[in-house]
């Protein structure tokens, strides 16, 4: 397993802050629906509604604030994006009333939205010699804080009272207004001058548009854990459904050891594809086998979709590294915010629109549809080096980025700490 506490200073305070950050969002993930709908008495589809059009808003907020990042300090836009999901999640007590959700829960998603690509300029300054793999490294640190988080949400769903709810929404506000408070120990992020041309660069920039759509599609998969299989599992498999719980487990816990492994060898754009072509097959493999769980013993479907699960990680591990890689490699340094702003978008659409696309495809069509929910993912990964040489003819100094690029500061400003 990676070491547990990076190199540097900063790199350990943005380290701790993802944390406490993750063991929010993990309070949250696990049992936020269940807070509108069982603790605020909210209708489902209310609040199916809600987290759909707080989707589609935090979409055009994460541009911004990734500009916003580039052109002034990222640290403090960062905090501030902290700030708002903390008090935007205090609301939450309050959501009785659909107007009062909306207005909290579109507030908590484009903060959150909002801080992922602000924080990528401050990775990108103090992630060391290769931020791509700092960035492998957060996401484990992730893992383990959703994991923790989710472990309080448990007992809150076991207790299932009003004071317990309430509780974990405070914590939930606790945690990312500490998360923001440890942000005063990081060194400022002065930011990188403009360069002539026009403001939203990104958006022009076709290439990258393209590998953000690609990264979008390939990103249904993270709805394939957390919607298809449960879904499959308790209406066409006689596995018990406390496997549903085990195969998160058995997911968090690869991406915790080998997330950083598997980042370290994937060290250019070329590298990059590669690992979204692998990536692609091991979804397809993956695909192949839950729906095979379908009619068999309870052991037999339980062992094929633990074999599942594991092929879908190695998948997810290669995808992830991916990512992190021709983002911010393909990224020009003055712009970062902005440009994985607008790489997260690919993500977002998949939050929004994967759920029922694989609940058509898998649950609706059946066995059928998982194969071809496989091959959507095998098909996009064979596409995905066309795109990147596509990109990084685009960006002919990509795949350079190091650690003199990455923490120099601009002519007339003094080094944090000097």
């Amino acid at each position: 397993m990676p070491s547990l506490v990076p190199d540097t200073g900063p790199q350990r305070v943005i380290a701790a802050s993802n944390l406490v950050n993750t063991m929010g969002s993990g309070l949250y993930l696990t049992a936020g629906v269940l807070y509108f709908t069982q603790a605020m008495h909210l209708p489902a589809a209310h609040v199916g509604l809600g987290l759909g059009v707080a989707g589609l808003v935090s979409l055009v907020v994460g541009i911004t604030a990734g500009h916003l990042a580039d052109r002034r300090e990222a640290r403090g836009v960062y905090a501030v994006t902290l700030v708002v999901r903390a008090a935007a999640t205090g609301g939450f007590l309050l959501a009785d009333r659909l107007w009062v959700f909306l207005l909290t829960v579109c507030a908590a998603t484009a903060a959150q939205t909002a801080g992922l690509a602000a924080r990528s300029p401050i990775i990108r300054r103090h992630g060391g010699e290769r931020p791509q793999e700092f960035r492998a490294y957060l996401r484990a640190v992730t893992n383990v804080g959703i994991s923790l988080g989710a472990l309080g949400a448990g007992w809150t769903v076991q207790a299932g009272t009003l004071s317990a709810y309430q509780l974990l929404v405070v914590g939930n506000t606790v945690a990312f207004a500490a998360s923001a408070a440890l942000l005063v120990l990081l060194p400022p992020v002065p930011p990188v001058p403009a360069v002539g041309g026009p403001r939203w660069i990104a958006l022009r920039d076709r290439p990258y548009l393209l590998l953000t759509a690609v990264d979008g599609v390939m990103s249904i998969q993270f709805k394939v854990l957390t919607v298809a299989i449960p879904l499959w599992l308790v209406q066409a498999t006689s596995a018990p459904r406390g496997l549903i719980a085990g195969t998160m487990l058995v997911n968090t816990a690869l991406v915790i050891v080998l997330q950083v492994r598997v980042g370290r060898g994937i060290d250019s754009p070329a590298a990059g594809a590669r690992a979204y072509r692998w990536a692609g097959l091991a979804f397809l493999v993956s695909c192949a086998l839950v729906p095979l769980a379908a009619g068999t013993p309870a052991w037999a479907a339980v062992a094929l979709v633990l074999t599942a699960v594991v092929v879908h990680t190695i998948g997810e591990l290669w995808h992830a590294a991916a990512g992190f890689e021709l983002s911010f490699a393909l990224a020009p340094e003055h712009a970062t915010g902005q440009y994985l702003g607008v790489f997260g978008l690919g993500a977002g659409l998949a939050e929004g629109f994967g759920p029922a696309l694989l609940i058509a495809l898998c649950i609706g069509w059946g066995r059928p549809g998982w194969y071809v929910t496989g091959a959507l993912f095998a098909l996009t990964g064979l596409a995905a080096p066309l795109a990147v040489r596509r990109a990084r003819r685009a960006h002919p100094a990509s795949g350079t980025l190091t650690v003199a690029a990455a923490s120099r500061p601009p002519a007339g400003v003094p080094r944090a700490g000097s």
